[in-house]
């Protein structure tokens, strides 16, 4: 069949290699086929016998019409519920040229910063907005969302106050009763995983309960879940004397008005920044926001952006204090956090760039007028009810007090026929939140709602005039609370408003960035594959990106088809009979498979079980997140081939029979096999009463081709940005949802808003990021299952060409027992240190050949991990290929004397276009080696914006705001 027709069908646009080259490929590698080097890799007793059963593959026109058709199914309704979530205008100039654009949403997390200084450099502005806005003076780079935001700062808190022992037996924290109740929840199962008490009632009662409770620390909101703004500085000023830590939940916007918590001492600030334009997209994804006092810096959770030098002591960008990543510290890590929001957090900076201080406060000031006119047209004009906030920002609290005149049921029924969402709080409360999108005509519209129930006409022209003669109603925010303090003073807040200007800004920073659009990124473990134009095209359209999570389900029924069909095909792809979609990310994933085993042993009074064995080869995320659900980390070694260590596991399994909780695997393994003993390593799990996590980092190794529940496996969870094309993002957004076995199921994480009577919640909307699952419904329904099985065929293809390729120039460190490797290999470049070349040397000088390099130095010490995945053709592994093995020649050129360990092409990589151009080349080899290694570089030149960065003076010289 001629090969251009089949390429109609979706996967052979997604397969990087052609039927030609892969056929060259399996001749490299001695396989007469595919099905041949599949045999040879995975072990036959785990292989699957059947295909998967899945919908059929669909060509992307017929994609396309399907997606749109179901996006009708969603009522979008005027939403005024609050809690968190609002209306938001997201200017064109950003999600033209950042959401929708491939090089913005396709690179990785910066840890290479001299290829990521533009998304580091709008990382930096977010900083500054937060820790401006908040009078804090140290935020991260975002946050999965604000209930997890609020408590990672209470485990930090928590953390220090143990360092320091300040805690003693009973530790307890303390909430306000109106914080929001999706973040309350979350913090129940925060505690549960650690052990600490909960107490939430009225923060004026905060004195009462810390004269015979040991409390730590206290949580506020600002304004508070039902729209009241609190004076706390006596509840703070006690808190203090008592030595118990304040964290606030604020609303970003609010803090343009009011005076930020920061100035009456606070000690950490979350919140979100879904209000700086991002649409609600029934839940995210949003980024949150962290910021700190100083003496947390080190403890801080999430990534931080600094400043630095590179050689040319230029001023450059960098991910600060690195030693903190849960990867490298493990167990001690003080987050598990290693997918944040980076593309929701740049898009929120680029919208404060383009209103800039003024405008933001603009923005904020007519959603307090309209609030405030609706309040004074309300009461005026609508007998039975009574607005009870004393103070307020944007939300109304509506007491109905003669329920024979008003009914709140009547009004829900008109609200809903009139296609209008508030929030009710119980039978006789109801709040409604405006917001920026807010004007005259939603006053009249909930005006219209109200009369209605009270049987009463009021024309437009009255209404109008009522207007007119009620122009200045009071101020709403307490004096003793505005905000006098400037915020946003940096230039680049000020010279940024017209399109023309932030689009240009915008596109000086994206041409600093390596991304998909340039190359490869062959980080292993990463899986970095095509990102379809076809599988994204929803998140900008209307019905998916308006609704609010919390509205009724009968709204949602193209978000309910999207959510029940996509459960449906991840648990036939693994095997599972439960899923749940709501972990935001994959290390949340990971925490979320933990607390649901964590509930299961307390279910059989089996409490004491806490012990999680993790073998050094399982992902860099694991021992971090098992220390958060409050397990003993032990870990596994592992032997020579990479394969787990068999005499270890059991000598560990028996020292802790009694309190074995979990073995959190990843497989095939970080060291790029699959085991074949792993069936029986399960088994000797379960006979000690554990259950067995599989990270699910490398799931591209198995879709088709084996299942995790078929071996044994309890728990998995997926990372959708990695294996099913959600982008990365430049760090975020992704989704970690979990599958799990029967038994498990009853235990899997719910929502307050589901009204289900589980007790685990782990993210903020109850299906985390729900419009991004979009994405991988697309992916599942344009592959089918024959499309999904090649995806991993050819994904081990791949990484077998190149390990086949490398192997007389680099030492394959580990493969399987017919010499073959999963779909990741790992290098080994720890013989070249010998003459001064570390693995990070080959890292930068691959930058000068346009390439992202592989993950280095994890999971071994020194090595890079490559993966290169399905989507890339022969042709681009091929460049990869030749360029490792062109930096071999340059190292073989300092072995035998030709240049010296000091100076030399790799040592002073990368070359960026300053050093180049430089009058003064001081260097021993020419400025065309430099930068044009080889022939097809000077056509594909990527030029990193900056040589080489100091790392250790921005560690030194810690600087996370705009300078």
């Amino acid at each position: 069949m001629n090969e251009d027709f089949i390429r109609r069908k979706f996967y052979f646009r997604h397969i990087g290699p052609s039927l030609e080259e892969i056929h060259k490929m399996l001749k490299i590698l001695k396989c007469s086929s595919i099905k041949e080097l599949i045999n040879k890799t995975i072990p036959k007793e785990i292989r699957l016998k059947k295909n998967l059963i899945l919908p059929n593959s669909i060509s992307e026109y017929k994609y396309l019409n399907h997606i749109f058709r179901i996006s009708k199914r969603n009522k979008v309704f005027r939403s005024y519920i609050g809690l968190g979530y609002k209306n938001t205008i997201t200017p064109a100039v950003i999600q033209r040229n950042i959401l929708e654009n491939p090089n913005w949403y396709t690179p990785y997390t910066p840890y290479q910063s001299e290829i990521s200084q533009g998304r580091l450099e709008a990382l930096i502005n977010f900083q500054t907005m937060i820790s401006d806005l908040t009078s804090m003076k140290i935020s991260n780079a975002s946050m999965l969302d604000e209930g997890t935001a609020t408590a990672d700062a209470m485990f930090m808190i928590y953390k220090e106050s143990l360092r320091r022992k300040r805690i003693k037996n009973n530790p307890y924290f303390f909430v306000s009763d109106e914080i929001f109740p999706q973040t309350f929840s979350i913090l129940k199962t925060r505690c549960f995983g650690l052990g600490i008490k909960l107490i939430q009632d009225s923060h004026g009662k905060l004195k009462k309960y810390a004269k015979e409770k040991d409390i730590f620390g206290l949580l506020l909101p600002y304004p508070s879940s039902l729209g009241e703004i609190y004076d706390y500085t006596e509840t703070v000023k006690y808190a203090k004397e008592k030595d118990i830590s304040v964290i606030v939940s604020a609303d970003l916007l609010s803090l343009t008005l009011l005076t930020p918590p920061g100035e009456w001492n606070a000690d950490v600030v979350v919140g979100s920044t879904q209000s700086f334009g991002i649409p609600m997209g029934y839940g995210g994804p949003h980024a949150a926001f962290f910021s700190t006092r100083e003496k947390y810096k080190r403890f801080i959770p999430g990534r931080i952006i600094g400043e630095s030098l590179d050689r040319k002591n230029k001023k450059a960008f960098r991910m600060a204090l690195q030693t903190r990543e849960q990867h490298i510290k493990r167990e001690r890590a003080t987050s598990n956090i290693c997918t944040s929001q980076v593309l929701p957090a740049i898009m929120a900076s680029m919208y404060a760039l383009y209103h800039g201080p003024k405008g933001l406060k603009i923005i904020a000031e007519n959603i307090h007028k309209w609030t405030r006119k609706l309040e004074n047209v309300l009461i005026h004009t609508v007998n039975g009810i009574e607005q009870i906030n004393f103070f307020y920002f944007d939300t109304l609290r509506i007491k109905i007090k003669k329920p024979e005149i008003f009914s709140l049921e009547k009004l829900k029924k008109v609200a809903e026929r009139r296609k209008t969402n508030f929030r009710y709080v119980d039978c006789h409360h109801m709040t409604i939140t405006l917001d920026e999108t807010s004007c005259e005509e939603d006053i009249h519209h909930i005006l219209s709602i109200f009369h209605e129930v009270n049987n009463q006409k009021m024309e437009r022209n009255t209404y109008k005039l009522f207007f007119k003669k009620n122009q200045e109603e009071k101020y709403k925010i307490p004096n003793s609370l505005r905000r006098k303090s400037n915020f946003l003073t940096h230039s680049i807040f000020h010279k940024l408003h017209s399109e023309n200007e932030l689009m240009r800004y915008i596109k000086r920073l994206e041409r600093k960035d390596l991304s998909l659009t340039h190359s490869m990124i062959p980080l292993g473990s990463c899986t970095m594959k095509l990102n379809a134009s076809a599988e994204l095209f929803s998140l900008s359209q209307y019905e998916w990106r308006n609704i609010h999570p919390f509205v009724p389900k009968d709204q949602t029924k193209g978000y309910q088809f999207i959510i029940k069909n996509l459960e449906k095909y991840l648990k036939e792809i693994t095997g599972f009979s439960g899923i749940s979609l709501q972990p935001n990310s994959g290390a949340q994933g990971e925490y979320a498979g933990l607390m649901v085993i964590k509930a299961y042993h307390h279910s059989l009074q089996e409490n004491k079980r806490n012990v999680a064995l993790i073998p050094s080869s399982s992902h860099g995320t694991n021992p971090a997140s098992a220390m958060m659900a409050g397990m003993k980390v032990i870990l596994i070694s592992t032997k020579k081939d990479g394969s787990i260590d068999k005499k270890d596991l059991l000598k560990k399994v028996k020292e802790n029979k009694d309190f074995l909780s979990v073995l959190m695997i990843t497989y095939p393994s970080t060291h790029g096999v699959y085991e074949s003993n792993v069936k029986k390593i399960i088994e000797i799990i379960h006979e000690n009463g554990g259950q067995v996590y599989m990270d699910g980092a490398n799931m591209n190794a198995q879709i088709g081709l084996m299942k995790p529940a078929k071996i044994g496996v309890d728990v998995c969870h997926l990372n959708l940005h990695k294996t099913f094309a959600i982008p990365h993002g430049g760090g975020g957004p992704g989704m970690g949802p979990i599958c799990v076995a029967s038994h498990l199921q009853p235990f899997l994480p719910d929502h307050p808003f589901l009204q289900n009577k589980k007790t685990l919640t782990v993210s903020s909307s109850p299906y985390g990021s729900p419009l991004i699952l979009t994405i991988s419904y697309a992916y599942i329904r344009l592959l089918g299952p024959d499309g999904l099985r090649k995806c991993t065929e050819i994904s081990i293809l791949n990484a077998n060409y190149i390990k086949e390729k490398l192997k007389n120039d680099y030492k394959i460190l580990y493969v399987g027992k017919n010499d073959t490797v999963a779909h990741e290999l790992i290098i080994d470049c720890r013989i070249f240190k010998s003459i001064g070349i570390e693995v990070l040397d080959i890292a930068k000088r691959m930058m000068d050949y346009g390439f992202h390099a592989p993950t280095i130095s994890f999971p071994v010490e020194g090595c890079m991990m490559i993966e290169p995945t399905e989507s890339e053709s022969k042709e681009e592994l091929d460049r990869f290929i030749e360029t490792l093995i062109n930096i071999r020649k340059e190292i073989k050129e300092i072995e035998v004397g030709k240049f010296s360990e000091k100076e030399n092409v790799l040592k002073n990589a990368p070359h960026s276009l300053d050093l180049l151009t430089d009058n003064k080349w001081i260097y021993p080899y020419t400025r065309e080696k430099a930068a044009y290694p080889l022939n097809w570089v000077k056509e594909r030149k990527f030029w990193p914006s900056i040589s080489r960065i100091d790392d250790g003076y921005g560690d030194r010289n810690l600087i996370c705001t705009c300078t």
